[in-house]
């Protein structure tokens, strides 16, 4: 058992009969009061996302994870699945325990997290950023660069991402997994 003070992002623990996983924390002190920690917890059984408020110092039951390295290999109606490189073994994971899947591209290299104790997979981690390439966007309009305007572009894997005005066709972007928005344009 551990406590709230443990508490950080990526953290897996069992909590109301499941496994769940912090997205979010923060600690709060208020001037008049006991001091708590407000979090956000993702299911890795549903993918249902809960707030939850904890009192400072109160006992969590923290869940060992393992990460391995896996290749994503293929979505299908089953879900997506992927290989480890050493074993070959074979993991399938389903769409809804899966953050930002528009942007896993076949080949591409995750984290498979596993609950140490079953040897469960529970959830994938990709890299923070992505590199992609515009498969389609509409061409910007000249002169119209006095604001921070965007426009919808399409990748590589067919998810759709909102671009700047100069983005073109051909162009290669990198993307921020957590929020799937675009960060800057990758010289070639």
């Amino acid at each position: 058992m551990a406590n709230t003070s443990e508490i950080k992002n990526g953290l897996c623990l069992n909590f109301s009969n499941d496994v769940w996983k912090v997205v979010e924390f923060l600690h709060v002190k208020p001037g008049k009061g006991p001091a708590f920690v407000r979090t956000k917890l993702k299911s890795l059984t549903s993918g249902k996302v809960v707030d939850n408020t904890w009192p400072s110092s109160h006992k969590i039951d923290i869940v060992r994870v393992e990460r391995k390295k896996f290749q994503f290999l293929y979505k299908d109606d089953s879900g997506y699945h992927f290989m480890e490189n050493e074993t070959y073994e074979q993991v399938m994971l389903e769409e809804k325990l899966i953050d930002n899947p528009g942007l896993l591209k076949e080949g591409a290299e995750v984290d498979v997290l596993f609950d140490s104790s079953k040897d469960l997979p529970l959830t994938m981690d990709m890299p923070q950023f992505v590199e992609m390439e515009i498969t389609y966007t509409e061409p910007g309009i000249r002169g119209d660069t006095a604001t921070n305007a965007t426009k919808p572009a399409t990748i590589e894997t067919g998810a759709e991402v909102r671009v700047p005005l100069f983005i073109n066709e051909g162009d290669k972007i990198k993307i921020d997994t957590a929020t799937g928005s675009y960060m800057e344009r990758v010289k070639s």
